[in-house]
């Protein structure tokens, strides 16, 4: 049998939650870089393939993409984005959580909730990243090799891919145009 729990944060709650992560990046300052990303993959391999909410595998899963985006030597995250990311994931290195994780079933949720609100801050950033993986997969895969694949060249790409859009409205626009001024000759 499943039971299904659904509930709010409102702005109050959410608010709380803001605090504890602020808390938690004025605590994580000292911590090395590196450290904070270990402190974060930590909690992935305790976690490992436990029998946790789906609502916190999920959560989980963009945690590894958070993660990923710190540590791909193709991706190279400039300073201040990487900066920000650590930030998001300071929360981990805080060794007390507001839930502890040993209470089955409740545990991650105050891992999941940061998460969710880490995801929501840095939307655009994981946006782009998961748009560069897709290439850099796409790339390989028509290559036939494990291919290096730098932020470069996707940006590269994608900067070809805009121009062709702006090309191709351009065109439709022009065409659209010639089809009025006939209207009225």
């Amino acid at each position: 049998m499943n039971l299904r729990v659904s509930f709010e944060l409102e702005e109050k709650d959410l608010q709380h939650f803001r605090l504890i992560m602020r808390e938690a990046r004025k605590a994580a300052v000292g911590i090395a870089p590196e450290d904070i990303v270990a402190s974060a993959e930590d909690l992935l391999r305790v976690i490992g393939d436990t029998g946790v909410p789906v609502f916190v595998r999920e959560r989980l899963d963009k945690l590894r993409l958070m993660i990923d985006m710190l540590t791909d030597i193709d991706w190279r995250l400039p300073h201040n984005e990487a900066k920000r990311v650590l930030n998001a994931l300071a929360y981990f290195a805080e060794p007390e959580d507001l839930i502890p994780d040993s209470i089955p079933g409740l545990g991650f949720l105050d891992d999941a909730i940061m998460i969710e609100l880490v995801v929501r801050e840095l939307k655009h950033e994981i946006e782009a990243y998961e748009d560069f993986s897709a290439f850099r997969t796409r790339a390989r895969e028509e290559s036939g090799r494990r291919a290096g694949v730098t932020r470069e060249q996707w940006l590269a790409s994608r900067r070809n891919e805009l121009h062709s859009r702006i090309r191709r409205r351009r065109n439709r626009s022009d065409q659209e145009d010639r089809k009025r001024l006939r209207l009225f000759q």
